[in-house]
């Protein structure tokens, strides 16, 4: 029997449609939005249920560039062999995802391609503030951690001066957006990570991207 049974990519994406219009807007120290109940349930417990190790990282600088040869992305080979790949892939490629996140962040998506990266820190993992490259139209971080302690694994906020701000909850299920630029520093404080930490990065991104294989479909671009 299949396990978790999987929705369809319509109803996920109608999910995550709603999620989108009712995320809540703040304004400091940049603009950002906070999202709740982001995905079904049965599509988040298919994503932890992935035969997918976090990767074994000896030595952490603050950068994820410097294990890239490590990452996970929903790429054409995992979508091929994982339905919850596929399903969330498929999901978020649909124009009225892409109509929504237009709306909501006020943002151009026509043209652009769907980026997913599968996210799984332990212990000692850490990344220093930084801004994400213009080619991300738009940055999203959807938790998916569990544990004691794991609302306390959020994104950490700085300042345009890179001074500490805040943190994001790291509810389950929960989510962060914001439009990338100058002054949109992030990152993770160093701090135990008693577990895993889980989270899928979502973007679309340019046209431009140069790392074709990291791409959903490389050869399907966004459209509403």
């Amino acid at each position: 029997m299949e396990f978790p049974i999987l929705p369809e990519p319509g109803s996920v994406a109608a999910h995550f449609a709603a999620a989108l219009r009712a995320a809540q807007r703040e304004e400091t120290p940049y603009r950002h939005w906070r999202l709740k109940d982001v995905l079904p349930e049965s599509a988040c417990v298919g994503i932890l249920s992935l035969p997918i190790a976090p990767p074994a990282v000896m030595h952490h600088d603050g950068t994820r560039a410097s294990f890239n040869d490590k990452r996970t992305f929903f790429n054409a080979e995992r979508i091929a062999r994982h339905r919850p790949c596929a399903l969330l892939a498929e999901s978020l490629q649909r124009s009225e995802v892409a109509k929504a996140f237009a709306e909501t962040c006020g943002i151009s998506v026509d043209g652009g391609f769907l980026r997913i990266e599968y996210i799984q820190d332990i212990d000692g993992a850490w990344l220093e503030p930084h801004c994400d490259i213009p080619e991300k139209w738009f940055s999203m971080v959807i938790y998916l951690c569990t544990g004691p302690d794991a609302n306390e694994w959020g994104t950490d906020i700085y300042d345009a001066d890179r001074r500490w701000v805040g943190r994001s909850s790291a509810e389950f299920d929960s989510a962060v957006i914001f439009i990338p630029g100058a002054n949109t520093w992030h990152g993770f404080e160093p701090r135990p990570i008693d577990g895993i930490r889980r989270l899928m990065e979502i973007n679309y991104v340019s046209p431009r991207w140069r790392d074709r294989e990291q791409l959903c479909f490389p050869d399907r671009p966004i459209a509403i």
